[in-house]
C-alpha cells in the first residue's frame, strides 16, 4: 500500500472539498484531495444541482464562488439565465471541467479518485487527540492538517469525532423555528419522528428532443405509484414546473420539491453503512425515474431522459441522465468550538442583517458569508420557519449572515478541521448553511486557515483568526468576503478597506447591510457568444407597488431585477410612464429581465 505524506490532506470532492483543496494549494501547501467520484465539485456537479441558491446578488458573489461564475460565464454556450429557481444554471459537465482545469494547473496538488476512507489515524497522546492522516482502499496520506469535505462527515464517524445528526436533543439554544420534539400533541411531532435530517434528492436530467421526436420510453419502477406525482405541479402549470430547473440545449434538472423527487423515506439509512446506503441510494433514483416517468406520460415522447449527461462509473449507481450522488441536505455535523444557530443567521431586530459573530473576547470571527432564506425539506409536511427576507433588485432574496471560523474547528480533537455541510451547526440553521455558495465560502476559508496552520505552525484552534480573515481577503485570486454588504461589489475599489474595517471595527457594521461608499457602475464580463449586451428600450409599468416594476416594449412586457448595486439604487426612482433604456439579460423562464445597466 503506497504512502503520500502532505502538509494537508483533503477528504471528499464535493464543493466544500474541492474549495479547500484549491485554496490550500494555491496559499502554497503541499496538498493532497482523495475522492471517491470522478468529477469533482459535489452538489454544484455530480449531484447535479447546476441551478445554485443564494449568494447571488453581485455583492455577495465573492471569493472562489465569484470566480466560478465568472468562468462558467466563459465557458458555458448559451448564457446562464434559463430557469427561474436560479440566475445561473448551466451544464454539469462545464462545471466539473472547470474544477478539473483549476486543480490540473497547481503543481502542489495531488488529486486522486475513486478511493473510500477506511481508517482515520490518530495519534491520542498529549492534551487532546490529534489526527495524523486517513487509511483508504489502496493507499495511505499522512499530514499536518487533515479535513472533511466528504458528503455525510464520514471521517467525524471514522475519527470518532464528536459530532451530531438530526434534530439537536438537547437544544443547542433557543430557535424561533424548532419544534418540541418529544410532545406528541404538537402538530409537527409526526415530522420529526419520520425526518432524523432533510430529504435528500437524487437528482435526474430530462431533456426535450422537439416536436414529432419520439425519445426512448422511460420505464417505471416496480413499485410506481402515480398518485405520488399528481400534485407535483399544481399551481405551477407543466412549464414552469419544467423551466424551474431549465438548463442549455432545452435540458431540464428535475430537483422539484412539490411531490416530485425529495426522497425522505429511512434516512437514518445514509449513515448505518455502505449495504444500508446502497438500499437507500437505489429506492432514491427509482423515485426519481418514477417521477421522470410521469412526466414523459404527461407531456408525451417528445421529453426523454438526457443520457449523456453524468458518465458512467463502474459500481456506481448514478451516470447518464441521473447525477452521480445524491443532493444531500444535511450531513453529520461537528461539535466545534463555536456552534451557529438560527438565531447567528435571522436579521437584527430592525435590521436587514445578521450580527457579525464574536469570539469571546469580542472580536469578529466571520470567515464566510451566505444570505440564504432558510428552507427544508420534509416531503408531505410544511416547516414553519422564521421570516429571513428581504425585497431587493425587484425581486425577494435572503437576507445576508456571516460564519465563525471555530464551527470548523473540533472542540476535542487537534490537526483537523470540516469544509462541508458538516460545520458545527444546528439542525435548524443547516437549512441556510447547506447551500453552494456557502459551502464554497467554507471550504475556501478552510482550506486557507489549514495552509496558514503549515505556515505557522500550529494547531487550527490556535490560529488567530484576525489572520485567516486578512489572507481571504487579500488572496490575490479569489479574495473572499468575510462581511456582507448590500453595496459593495468585488471589483468596488473601496471593497478590501471596508472589509478590514468591519473586521477590526464590528461595532460599526451597520444593521441594514449598507457601507454608505459611493456607487460605481457595475458590469459583467461579456459572454463570449455575445460581446455586446443587449439594449432594451420600453415605458415602465408599476402594476402592483414600488418595489416591483415592469418595463413594456413593442412586443413584451418584463418584470425588472437586478442583482447589481448600482441598478438596485437606481430602481426606486422610476415612474410608470416614463421611457427607459437599459442594457440586460432576458430569462424567458422567470419572465424577467436582469439589468446590468440603466443607460
Amino acid at each position: 500500500m503506497e504512502t503520500i505524506v502532505a502538509d494537508v490532506l483533503v477528504v471528499g470532492g464535493g464543493t466544500g472539498g474541492t474549495a479547500a483543496a484549491l485554496q490550500a494549494a494555491r496559499r502554497g501547501a503541499r496538498t493532497v484531495l482523495v475522492s471517491d467520484l470522478p468529477w469533482l465539485g459535489g452538489m454544484l456537479t455530480a449531484a447535479g444541482v447546476t441551478a445554485p441558491d443564494g449568494n447571488e446578488l453581485l455583492a455577495f458573489q465573492t471569493g472562489l464562488w465569484g470566480a466560478f461564475l465568472r468562468a462558467l460565464e466563459q465557458r458555458q454556450p448559451g448564457g446562464l439565465d434559463h430557469g427561474w429557481v436560479s440566475f445561473f444554471t448551466y451544464e454539469p459537465g462545464v462545471g466539473a471541467a472547470i474544477f478539473a482545469d483549476w486543480v490540473k494547473a497547481l503543481p502542489n496538488l495531488r488529486w486522486i479518485s475513486g478511493q473510500w476512507p477506511r481508517e482515520v489515524l490518530r495519534q491520542r497522546d498529549g492534551l487532546r487527540p490529534r489526527i495524523l492522516g486517513v487509511r483508504f482502499d489502496r493507499l495511505t496520506v499522512e499530514a499536518t492538517i487533515t479535513l472533511d469535505g466528504t458528503e455525510l462527515g464520514d471521517l467525524l464517524a471514522l475519527g470518532d469525532i464528536p459530532h451530531r445528526w438530526g434534530w439537536d436533543d438537547p437544544p443547542l439554544g433557543t430557535e424561533p423555528s424548532a419544534p418540541p420534539l418529544h410532545d406528541p400533541q404538537d402538530p409537527r411531532y409526526a415530522m420529526v419522528q419520520r425526518y432524523p435530517v432533510q430529504a435528500p434528492t437524487w437528482v435526474v436530467v430530462m431533456q426535450d428532443f422537439g416536436a414529432g421526436a419520439t425519445a426512448p420510453a422511460i420505464p417505471p419502477p416496480t413499485d410506481y405509484d402515480p398518485a405520488r406525482f399528481a400534485a407535483a405541479w399544481e399551481g405551477y402549470g407543466a412549464a414552469a414546473g419544467l423551466d424551474y430547473g431549465r438548463l442549455p440545449g432545452n435540458r431540464f434538472m428535475l430537483n422539484w420539491p412539490h411531490h416530485g423527487n425529495d426522497y425522505g423515506v429511512g434516512l437514518d439509512r445514509l449513515i448505518q453503512g455502505e449495504a444500508a446506503w446502497r438500499e437507500w441510494a437505489t429506492a432514491a433514483i427509482a423515485h426519481s425515474q418514477g417521477f421522470a416517468h410521469w412526466i414523459q406520460t404527461q407531456l408525451g415522447r417528445r421529453y426523454g431522459l438526457a443520457a449523456e449527461t453524468f458518465p458512467r462509473v463502474a459500481d456506481q449507481l448514478g451516470g447518464g441522465a441521473f447525477a452521480l450522488q445524491p443532493y444531500y441536505r444535511e450531513s453529520r455535523r461537528l461539535v466545534g468550538l463555536t456552534s451557529v444557530t438560527e438565531l447567528d443567521i435571522l436579521p437584527q431586530p430592525g435590521g436587514q442583517v445578521a450580527a457579525l459573530p464574536l469570539d469571546d473576547q469580542g472580536r469578529m470571527s466571520a470567515i464566510a458569508i451566505g444570505n440564504y432564506p432558510n428552507d427544508h425539506h420534509y416531503p408531505g409536511f410544511e416547516m414553519p420557519l422564521a421570516p429571513k427576507a428581504l425585497h431587493w433588485g425587484g425581486r425577494w432574496t435572503g437576507t445576508p449572515f456571516a460564519l465563525p471560523y471555530g464551527a470548523l474547528v473540533p472542540a476535542a480533537v487537534d490537526g483537523f478541521l470540516v469544509c462541508e455541510k458538516n460545520l458545527s451547526v444546528s439542525h435548524m440553521a443547516n437549512g441556510a448553511t447547506r447551500l453552494q455558495p456557502v459551502v464554497l465560502g467554507l471550504g475556501q476559508a478552510a482550506g486557507m486557515a489549514a495552509a496558514l496552520c503549515i505556515e505557522q505552525n500550529c494547531q487550527p484552534r490556535d490560529l488567530p483568526v484576525a489572520d485567516l480573515q486578512a489572507a481571504l481577503i487579500s488572496d490575490p485570486i479569489a479574495p473572499a468576503a468575510i462581511a456582507p454588504l448590500f453595496d459593495l461589489s468585488p471589483h468596488h475599489p473601496d471593497w478590501r478597506a471596508y472589509q478590514q474595517r468591519y473586521r477590526d471595527h464590528p461595532d460599526q457594521y451597520p444593521a441594514d447591510g449598507y457601507s454608505g461608499a459611493a456607487l460605481i457602475e457595475d458590469s459583467i464580463n461579456p459572454r463570449p457568444l455575445n460581446p455586446l449586451l443587449p439594449t432594451w428600450t420600453g415605458t415602465v409599468q408599476q402594476p402592483e407597488n414600488c418595489d416591483r416594476w415592469q418595463l413594456k416594449t413593442p412586443t413584451d412586457c418584463w418584470e425588472l431585477v437586478t442583482l447589481c448595486p448600482q441598478v438596485n439604487a437606481c430602481l426606486p426612482q422610476l415612474r410608470s410612464g416614463q421611457s427607459l433604456t437599459v442594457q440586460g439579460i432576458p430569462n424567458a423562464a422567470g419572465g424577467w429581465l436582469r439589468i446590468v445597466r440603466v443607460l
